[in-house]
């Protein structure tokens, strides 16, 4: 058979359904085979850097291997992106990019480029294929690579004629993560010992918790300790669970910031965080100050990096958590008795102003409990990080971390491949629909039912603010000519709203145009003058320089 076949024959041993990207010359063989091979469906994007995004949140809520496919050249560095994005939330992403046929390679042929090496500093495993008899050997390489260990994306750049070229190949198995982390029953013993002796603590959890949120409630349950989230966290945790104070970290909460800074917690239990910046509130010092800190993480390179940690632990959340809790219990700790309550909510100035904060709450009033909301990166991710409530786990997916532009649109439409029976709403703005917007066109042509809330403020929002913090003034090219979207939008036959005013926003439109068999868009046209929550990432840009 074909080396493009038996990639494909390995892939669907594996469990791949959709393989997201764009055709085009150097990998058309690989699309050639698919028209054969009806269990795995092309998603063809617009853009290779936003069929990165769908790969890496099909990646993330189905709990398996993607795959994302470019063209050599352009179509590959346009993915390369989206593989730093997949490295900074240690999602499990192939990609596969063409090359032009080994005899042409340093002859400048047609969109030549030595890729492997720009996909090496942004992936666990980069590799240039030059002879088909390697290829099966290579592909379930890297693939083991992306799922063991910390998981993350991998790359294989194959030729064209290498693609063409009739292999042998054995039969395949399904690929197995490998990991090598344990904890011994001594270092167990010992945490359990300094969480009873030093009695009062904080449960600080970040995005490594999702395959273990159970278990993080029963041990804060258990301890009786306030749970903190990063940003990242957000969403994890029933928003009306008594212990949970909020999110410290960009754009957070108050009472989270105060308990950090009060000294109270005797100890620090971080679950699933890497202490970055925006988790940290800019590397806030008081985070681990005169604390005994603990940090359980399968990533042994987050360790003492920038905070000294008393205990490090190399596990996953979920192993860990299960021994501790198991032998806390052997201590004689019970689970105490926590309601899931309302809690009342925080009151604001001007509740019934046209601006970001209050759309954004009517606009979830409007939709079901069990929607998942994809954050793009703007001024409103401010305002869903703080005042967002959360009451269905693992709803709200957003990557402050790499902070990518374009990508909560691409991340609606994998999240609805992989959960189809989960509503979905992507938040984004004008500057990232000008990026990625295209995409809702992907979503109509696979008949995705997703809601799209684009906030029009016809600027790049956190530049504005933060400029005018920053530096009291702002360039007048952050600004443009307000663009009616919802019209461009009609124009190719998708239902949209303009909302200029709250008369405009009601249940009925909003519950209209997600019932529809594709997606939809809502225009939020708003120029909101009040700074977003943004924490102290103003202060902390303001300190260089000086």
């Amino acid at each position: 058979m074909k080396a493009a076949r038996m990639l494909l024959e390995c892939l669907r041993t594996n469990g791949v359904q959709y393989i997201f990207g764009i055709p085009a010359g150097s990998v058309n063989a690989i699309f050639d085979e698919l028209y054969d091979m009806p269990e795995i469906t092309p998603i063809v994007a617009k853009h290779e850097g936003a069929a990165s995004y769908m790969a890496a949140a099909y990646a993330k809520y189905s709990n398996s291997m993607s795959v994302a496919i470019g063209c050599s050249g352009p179509g590959a560095t346009n993915l390369v992106t989206g593989a730093a994005n997949a490295m900074r939330e240690h999602l499990p992403i192939l990609f596969i990019t063409g090359a032009v046929p080994v005899g042409t390679q340093g002859l400048n042929a047609s969109q030549e480029l030595d890729v492997a090496p720009i996909f090496k500093s942004v992936t666990k495993y980069s590799v240039l294929v030059n002879n088909s008899s390697d290829l099966q050997n290579e592909l379930v390489k890297a693939m083991e690579i992306a799922v063991s260990g910390v998981p993350g994306p991998v790359h294989i750049a194959i030729p064209i004629d290498v693609q063409h070229e009739q292999v042998e190949h054995s039969e395949f198995s399904k690929v197995l993560p490998q990991h090598d982390s344990s904890v011994d029953d001594i270092r167990i013993k010992k945490i359990a010992k300094e969480l009873v002796e030093r009695d009062k603590g904080y449960v600080f959890v970040g995005q490594g918790i999702r395959n273990s949120v159970a278990q993080v409630i029963e041990l804060a349950e258990i301890l009786h300790w306030p749970i903190i989230t990063t940003p990242q966290a957000k969403g994890f945790i029933n928003n009306n669970h008594p212990l949970l104070t909020g999110v410290f970290g960009f754009a957070g909460h108050a009472a989270a910031s105060e308990k950090i800074a009060d000294g109270n917690g005797e100890v620090l239990l971080i679950l699933g965080s890497s202490l970055g910046e925006t988790a940290t509130n800019n590397y806030n010092d008081n985070l681990t100050k005169n604390r005994f800190s603990i940090q359980v993480d399968y990533d042994e390179s987050v360790f003492n990096r920038k905070y000294e940690i008393d205990i490090p632990v190399h596990s996953t959340v979920e192993s860990f958590l299960m021994r501790l809790i198991d032998e806390l219990k052997s201590l004689g700790l019970k689970r105490g008795q926590f309601e899931i309550v309302e809690k009342s909510k925080e009151k604001y100035e001007n509740e019934d102003e046209f601006n970001t904060r209050n759309v954004l709450a009517k606009l979830q009033e409007y939709v079901p409990q069990t929607t998942r909301y994809t954050i793009d990166i703007g001024e409103f991710m401010a305002y869903v990080i703080h005042n967002m409530e959360v009451l269905d786990p693992d709803t709200f997916a957003i990557n402050v971390h790499f902070g990518a532009m374009g990508s909560g649109i691409g991340s609606a439409i994998g999240s609805k491949l992989a959960e189809p029976d989960r509503p979905v709403v992507c938040i984004t703005g004008d500057g990232c629909f000008f990026m990625h917007g295209m995409e809702i066109l992907t979503a109509k042509e696979y008949n995705l039912p997703i809601l799209f809330v684009v906030m029009n403020n016809a600027r790049l929002g956190m530049v504005y603010h933060g400029h005018s913090l920053q530096f009291k003034r702002s360039h007048a090219s952050f600004e443009q000519e307000p663009i009616n979207i919802a019209a461009m939008v009609s124009a190719m036959n998708i239902p949209s709203i303009r909302v200029e005013s709250f008369d405009d926003l009601t249940k009925e439109a909003v519950r209209q145009l997600m019932d529809v068999s594709g997606p939809a868009v809502i225009e939020i046209a708003l120029v909101d003058p009040n700074v977003p929550p943004m924490g102290d990432r103003v202060k902390f840009l303001s300190s260089f320089g000086k």
